[in-house]
This record gives structure tokens, C-alpha cells and sequence, in this order.
């Protein structure tokens, strides 16, 4: 039997790793924003950046904590994002590194490694390729602040033009870079960094064309074999990788556990997580949540599924720590504006 097809105009299932990122990825920008950052405490709140969780290729951290650490970045100003390109010699991106460098020619070995962009970010951004007068590589971040986006564009586009000088073996020279940004009151580094002057600010797109010699011409690396095992193995991270678990997991999962005992009390949670109770609210304040939200929305979530599996009202009271089943009816009523008996049927 077929599956059902999706319906109209609803948008695409969320898959396991939507809105991460690589830990290769993670950890280069870490090590560059620790070179410059006086505070290592503020790389170390941020979840996802020790060396125990970047340890793996399959490990997939918060697309949140990288953009983090772009923010530390961008405090630098422009020219930051220079900086991790230059530190992200051929293998850094694992993977992807090799993709984007095996194949006939660097046009054709990006367009092969396109559909693989989510093994470094698994967001709604990526290149576009466009190949009219030479090849021109594209860039779309997600970043909402301009000082970030600015740094992550510098990083990317340079990024490209070090793969192209490092899969053809050329001093590879951009016949055009463009920024969307608006231009800085000095962009020297970036001039030196890029090779050319021919940088437009105020643009349409964040991009950097290759002259058709550069993008048609032999690469070191063509290995047909090669770029069909990399393919191979780029499917297989997608499909086993997985995102680690976020700040707040630890915390809710210790909260279900209390909720099944019949102990959903702030310091019983807190003993479970081996901490005392006023430093889990800091942890809770931290992550934009309170005890109060927490307990309330696994209430609410428990009370549905016991309700609809036809528990009395005054017996999931109980079972949730309600002081009697009235105290039930007020809670239901704040969470959908209904009785308790009602909730099953929301």
C-alpha cells in the first residue's frame, strides 16, 4: 500500500537533524572564537561546544549553538570570518571537504556535492550555483543580525575560494565577489584575503564568481571512485546521524520520571539531576523557561493522555500532585479553556 500523499500547501515532515550542524563546522568556529574570546566561560554555556560531544561525525549540535558562536565572532568586527577560513585547511569539513574537491572540475564537483549541503548545515540556507560567465557561487544564511551574517558571508565565500585553490592546484583569483551588506569604512583585509578588488558591496546576494578557466579547468582530486564512495558515505551520515540532546532534555525527562512517581516537586527533580533546587532554577532561567512553565506544560501533557485513557479526574489529580481534582479543573481551564473532561478530546 502507497503512502497517503501529503496535503496540499503543508509543509515538508521535519527530519531528524532540521536545524543543526556539523560538529566540524562547530568546532572550528569555536577554536577561532577562543583565540579572541577573553571569557572561555561563555563558549563553555554554550551546549553542544566540549570536545566529548565533537568527538563524533554522526554527533549533530543545535544550528542555536553555532550561531552563538558567530555572535562571539561578529563582536570583532568585519574581517572575523576571514579568520576560520584561514584556519580550515582541505579535511577540516570532513566529508564535505572532499566532496566539493573531487571531480572532473571544481563545476562539476559542486554541482555533485550540492544535495549534500545538510551534512555541514541542515537549515533553511545553502549555494546556489549559477554558471553563465564562469561559475558563480551563491550563499543564503539564516542569521537575522547583519554584524553576523556579514562574518559568516566573509567565511563561506572565502572558504570556497580556498577549496577552489586547493582542488586545482592554481593561484585561483575571483573574477567578482559580492556582499549584500552595506561596505565598510575599510575592507583591505578583505581585498588581501580575496586576491582582487573587484568586491561590490550593496548587492543582490553574498557570492563569488570563478573565471570560466578556473571552473572548467582539471581538478588534482578527479577520482570517479572516489566521489562515488564519498556520495555513499555522505547518505549514510544523513541517515544514522543525530541531533545530541538539547539543555532543557536532561531536565524534562528527570520531570517525567517525578511525574510517574508521584513526586513532581522542584526538589525531587533536582535531587534526580544531582543539584540543588535554587541552581535548577538558574539552569531553567538560562534556557527562557521557569519551574512554573516546565511543571504546567508536562501537567497539561500527561493530564491529556491519562484523561483520554479513562482515568478519573480526581485519580490524575492525584497521580499529578494536584491538591484535590478542583485544583485539576482550574489548570484545565487555563491550559485549553475546557473541563478536565474535555481534554481528551482536544
Amino acid at each position: 500500500m502507497s503512502a497517503p500523499a501529503p496535503l496540499a500547501g503543508a509543509p515538508p515532515p521535519a527530519r531528524p537533524i532540521d536545524d543543526t550542524a556539523s560538529t566540524q563546522l562547530v568546532r572550528l568556529v569555536r577554536d577561532v572564537v577562543s583565540l579572541s574570546q577573553p571569557d572561555p566561560v561563555a563558549i563553555a554555556r554554550i551546549p553542544g561546544t566540549d570536545d566529548a560531544v565533537l568527538g563524533g561525525e554522526l554527533h549533530r549540535i543545535p544550528l542555536t549553538s553555532l550561531v552563538r558562536l558567530w555572535e562571539l565572532l561578529a563582536r570583532n568586527g568585519r574581517g572575523a570570518g576571514l579568520a576560520v577560513a584561514a584556519a580550515a585547511p582541505l579535511g577540516t569539513l570532513a566529508t564535505w571537504d572532499y566532496l566539493v574537491t573531487t571531480g572532473p572540475t571544481l563545476a562539476a564537483a559542486l554541482r555533485a556535492a550540492q544535495p549534500y549541503h545538510r551534512l555541514v548545515t541542515a537549515a533553511a540556507e545553502g549555494f546556489a550555483l549559477r554558471e553563465d560567465d564562469g561559475l558563480t557561487v551563491e550563499f543564503r544564511t539564516t542569521a537575522g543580525d547583519p554584524a553576523v551574517a556579514a562574518v559568516i558571508n566573509e567565511y563561506v565565500l572565502a572558504y570556497y575560494l580556498r577549496r577552489a585553490r586547493e582542488a586545482t592546484g592554481r593561484a585561483v583569483t575571483p573574477a567578482r565577489v559580492t556582499f549584500a551588506g552595506p561596505a565598510p569604512r575599510e575592507h583591505s583585509a578583505l581585498v588581501d584575503a580575496f586576491g582582487t578588488r573587484r568586491i561590490e558591496f550593496g548587492a543582490g546576494a553574498d557570492s563569488i564568481t570563478f573565471a570560466p578557466d578556473d571552473a572548467h579547468a582539471p581538478l588534482t582530486r578527479a577520482d570517479p571512485a572516489l566521489a562515488h564512495l564519498l556520495r555513499d558515505h555522505a547518505d549514510l551520515v544523513l541517515a544514522t546521524a543525530r541531533p545530541i540532546p538539547g539543555p532543557l532534555d536532561a531536565f524534562r525527562a528527570a520531570l517525567d520520571a517525578a511525574l510517574d512517581d508521584g513526586e513532581p516537586a522542584l526538589p525531587a527533580v533536582a535531587r534526580r539531576l544531582a543539584t540543588s533546587p535554587r541552581t535548577l532554577q538558574r539552569r531553567l532561567a538560562a534556557h527562557g523557561t521557569t519551574w512554573r512553565q516546565e511543571l504546567d506544560l508536562a501537567r497539561h501533557e500527561r493530564a491529556r493522555v491519562l484523561l483520554a485513557g479513562g482515568r478519573t479526574t480526581a485519580a490524575v489529580a492525584e497521580r499529578l500532585g494536584f491538591t484535590d481534582d478542583r485544583a485539576l479543573r482550574k489548570a484545565s481551564r487555563r491550559w485549553r479553556g475546557v473541563s478536565p473532561t474535555g481534554l481528551h478530546h482536544r
